[in-house]
């Protein structure tokens, strides 16, 4: 009995990493290697079968070969992946404090302070990015209050900046920096910080030599949740960042819907589905060598 039970359970995770993941790529790779045309779906199929009753199979690799010669999708790709890192670098910025902070607070100033980290959850994303639209307008609330203290004549053009953009996905994935670090550093041993200073160590010293190398775990992981989804991310730079933001999730959804060209919007997501599985692999094999050293 404990062979099976063992197997059932080993065997859940790779059937929804087969249905959920490997099934979807496959669909999604078959259409990036197909013509397309005007049908529905709008794609040629890969297999036909001729007069002759023979299988004849049609892989077209111009729609790779379009993405890595047109400048559109080297500068899309290239912007988002830009985007994504100068978005992590200020989270971390932004939240590793935050998350020092509540991590050294009391048992119950901490619970009030994650709770308040994760009270932006309990709101849908598209209304949270709809305030940044009320605030950055030209008739917004921040014009409207520098306005009357005097601090400006004209309202400051902050919509579809890529400042606006930049605090709507710093503000939307704060969260998933400040929750990683703060479950690394809340476990962290605090005597060592406490015996570097004994040492003679200053607390800035001991917090580099001490704190933050412990906290790598925590940074590494909170840099992955947000630079993978962030290079990806299209509702904040549409709304936020306008026309002018070339960002390839906005390539994505152009090809899909507005062109119609499937195969090539299959092609930029297998593309980008293929730049960051390296950051994932990197990301694993750290952890990993973190484990094996620990054990």
């Amino acid at each position: 009995m404990r062979l099976p039970a063992r197997a059932l359970v080993v065997a859940l995770p790779y059937l929804w990493l087969l249905l959920f993941f490997a099934v979807p790529f496959l669909i999604v790779l078959k259409i990036s290697l197909s013509d397309v045309e005007l049908a529905i779906p709008p794609y040629k199929p890969l297999l036909t079968w001729t007069a002759q009753h023979v299988l004849q199979i049609r892989l077209d690799l111009q729609n790779y070969g379009f993405l890595f010669t047109d400048h559109l999708y080297i500068d899309a790709f290239l912007n988002s992946i830009r985007v994504a890192l100068v978005s992590t670098v200020i989270c971390l910025l932004i939240g590793y404090p935050m998350a020092y902070g509540i991590a050294r607070a009391r048992a119950k100033t901490r619970n009030v302070l994650l709770l308040l980290v994760v009270l932006p959850f309990w709101t849908s994303q598209l209304l949270r990015v709809y305030a940044w639209i009320g605030l950055f307008k030209a008739n917004g609330v921040i014009n409207a209050i520098l306005l009357h203290l005097g601090l400006i004549r004209a309202p400051l053009t902050m919509l579809f900046t890529p400042f606006a953009m930049y605090v709507g996905i710093v503000y939307s994935y704060l969260p998933f920096v400040i929750l990683p670090l703060y479950a690394n550093l809340e476990k962290m041993d605090w005597q060592l910080v406490e015996a570097a200073l004994d040492l003679g160590c200053r607390p800035w010293q001991a917090f580099l030599k001490v704190t933050l190398p412990l906290s790598r775990n925590g940074i590494l992981a909170a840099s992955m949740l947000v630079f993978i989804p962030a290079v990806g991310e299209y509702v904040i730079p549409t709304l936020l960042g306008g026309p002018n933001a070339l960002m390839i999730g906005r390539i994505l959804w152009d090809e899909f819907f507005a062109n119609r060209d499937w195969p090539v919007a299959s092609a930029v997501a297998i593309v980008m589905l293929l730049l960051l599985v390296p950051f994932m692999m990197w990301y694993q094999r750290l952890q990993a060598r973190e484990a094996g050293a620990g054990s």
